[in-house]
């Protein structure tokens, strides 16, 4: 009988629980990445905002990085707890403990407590139920999750512990929220992690030593964090890699108890400036039905009334990938293209990925204080962007527009000297 080895059950487990799979090459995840047959991308963030598109357009999608790879992706990963998604997503994180092929040995569940998502730790005999077990907590919490694999579990031997796939369904954040109201409302979700990891049946807690992952003991943890048990339990815990069990061992959930502010409450919302060129543009996309996903910057004001054709905002520079995988629509500034936001249209041209972006470029940073931004254009030339000017209707009307192919309409204006986004009784 052959051994069946730890990636096998993790890439088995990959196809049948995601519709789309990411990855960047690298040690020790290469050989998971092959098996699932992953769609390569050019970072690591292009492909966590590929995931989120996905997880709007009613897919689940994983991303399959390296250890020194989750730094990458870490903007997206952060900003999808407070915003919320639709279908699961799952970063999938392989740590090169002796940086046999890194730059360091980072350890990667530092991200869950940092981004608050859930992270899980297989062993060998829970390989396949961890892979959907991720993707259901990530629904249920709607904010993506963490599978840490280690060198030790993906080429040693694993038991085939297949499950069914059992799709939940996530929601994104409440738009009555301020961003203020989001970031409570994330965390009165943490502590509803707090009693799945405790109530997990991935967990087998009989005393004695406890294994993490790969190392086996007479108890074992999966769900590493939250933490799962008590303190005194943890106390024991076997781990390859940073301690991380046994100094999360004393976390305790947030106490909650601040209501979440919304608009309503709040008593106004915040929009453009009274006289932003841009307006003719937007009033267009509203008219037309056109849904976008905003970047970070004042595009994301769209998500407000009175236009309400924002989707959902991922972070500066992240409009692009979102939306090649979701409304095929993306709306985003002229710093943010450069801050983050070309490697993701060079993977969008290289793929031919349908998808209108629309830059505006008026060399402002409208939301930090008005500071003078880069002049994009000559960075964007290999794209061959169409140039409109924010005053030309005409043109406007006949460039945005569906497309089936990649296209760059870069909107040009002005802003007002005196910058002031405009506040609106709810």
């Amino acid at each position: 009988m052959s051994i069946i080895y730890g990636e096998q059950i993790l890439g088995e487990a990959l196809l049948t629980c995601a519709e789309r799979i990411y990855a960047v090459p690298g040690y020790p995840i290469n050989g998971l990445a092959e098996k699932t047959g992953a769609e390569l991308v050019v970072n690591e963030k292009v492909g966590m905002e590929y995931a989120l598109g996905d997880s709007l357009s009613g897919r689940r999608a994983a991303v399959i990085v390296k250890n020194v790879g989750i730094n990458a992706c870490a903007d997206p990963l952060i900003q999808a707890t407070t915003q919320g998604l639709e279908m699961g997503v799952v970063l999938v994180a392989g740590d090169d403990l002796e940086a046999a092929g890194s730059q360091n040995a980072q350890d990667s569940r530092y991200y869950g407590e940092l981004a608050q998502v859930p992270v899980l730790e297989p062993g060998p005999g829970t390989c396949f139920r961890s892979v959907e077990e991720a993707f259901r907590v990530s629904e249920m919490f709607s904010r993506p999750a963490i599978i840490r694999l280690t060198p030790n579990l993906l080429f040693g031997e694993a038991d085939p512990d297949r499950v069914n796939r059992r799709n939940g369904k996530g929601r994104l954040a409440d738009r009555g929220l301020t961003m203020k109201g989001r970031a409570i409302e994330s965390e009165r979700i943490l502590a509803d992690m707090f009693r799945w990891s405790a109530d997990s049946p991935l967990n087998w807690l009989t005393g004695g030593e406890v294994g993490v992952g790969a190392e086996q003991a007479g108890s074992q943890v999966v769900t590493v964090y939250p933490p799962p048990a008590a303190p005194s339990v943890l106390a024991h815990a076997r781990e390859l890699g940073r301690p991380f069990v046994k100094e999360h061992r004393f976390l305790q959930p947030p106490t909650g108890g601040e209501i979440a502010e919304t608009m309503e409450k709040r008593g106004y919302y915040r929009t453009f400036c009274q006289k932003c060129p841009f307006k003719g543009l937007f009033d267009l996309l509203k008219e037309s039905g056109i849904k976008v996903i905003p970047d970070a910057g004042c595009s994301i004001l769209t998500l407000n009334p009175p236009y309400r054709i924002g989707v959902a905002s991922y972070g500066l520079g992240s409009a692009v990938g979102v939306a090649a995988r979701s409304t095929g629509v993306a709306l985003i500034g002229d710093y943010a293209i450069l801050h983050s936001g070309l490697g993701s249209l060079i993977d969008v041209y290289e793929k031919e990925i349908p998808l209108l972006c629309i830059i505006l470029v008026n060399r402002c940073m409208g939301m930090t204080g008005g500071q003078t931004s880069y002049d994009p254009l000559r960075y964007l030339e290999w794209a061959d962007p169409v140039m409109i000017s924010a005053n030309d209707g005409e043109r406007l009307r006949e460039n945005i527009r569906p497309v089936s192919k990649p296209r760059t309409v870069v909107v040009t204006g002005t802003c007002p000297e005196e910058r002031q986004h405009e506040t609106v009784a709810y």
